[in-house]
């Protein structure tokens, strides 16, 4: 196979990974951005977590989220717990690295705020952590995952969403999560916003 094929190939992998999900998952972003609505227009705010590629993807969506998506609007509550270096490794150094989010939503996180925290595999141990906290202050939470959901589908309460991607590669699955992030971010929008005028 030459390099352009090979390229070819994973546009085309990527895009029957999408049309896989797209029915599948569609239901459980809806209910996401429903309870993620709901938390924003009771003044409470998103946290966002996740390692690596995960954790780019969580910085992204609470970015978006404080900024704007695809038009002008005031700014909405998030915070993306990997985007503070110091405190990551002052807590992994000091503690252990599988707490570096526990210990942030047992300070920051209030009743009725959410959590989105994304992980390929759903083995993330710190973002496993991440979900007992949340349950501990009252926080809701709403996971991204892969493959079989891992142990985060095992952690999650009836009020939590998963949206867990029906693939294996880790590099679809997160291909997938970006345009859930997508997803939810419009979904946010039009319903506090309202539709924009054409």
């Amino acid at each position: 196979m030459d390099f352009q094929q090979r390229v070819t190939q994973h546009f085309n992998h990527s895009i029957a990974t999408k049309q896989g999900a797209a029915t599948v998952l569609a239901p459980h972003i809806v209910r996401a951005s429903e309870l993620i609505t709901s938390a924003l227009l009771q003044d409470r705010k998103v946290l966002c977590c996740g390692t690596a590629g995960s954790g780019g993807l969580a910085q992204y969506f609470a970015s978006t989220l404080l900024t704007r998506y695809e038009r002008e609007r005031p700014g909405l509550p998030a915070i993306a717990l990997n985007a503070d270096s110091q405190t990551m490794t002052a807590i992994a150094n000091d503690y252990t690295y599988r707490e570096v989010f526990s210990k942030q939503l047992r300070v920051l996180a209030q009743e009725g705020d959410v959590l989105v925290t994304i992980s390929a595999s759903g083995n993330s141990r710190n973002a496993s952590e991440a979900i007992r906290a949340s349950h501990d202050r009252g926080v809701s939470v709403v996971a991204l995952t892969g493959r079989d959901g891992g142990d985060m589908a095992e952690l999650l309460n009836e009020g939590d969403v998963e949206i867990r991607v029906p693939a294996q590669s880790v590099a679809r699955i997160q291909e997938v999560h970006l345009l859930i992030l997508h997803s939810l971010c419009d979904l946010i929008d039009i319903q506090i916003f309202g539709e924009e005028e054409s």
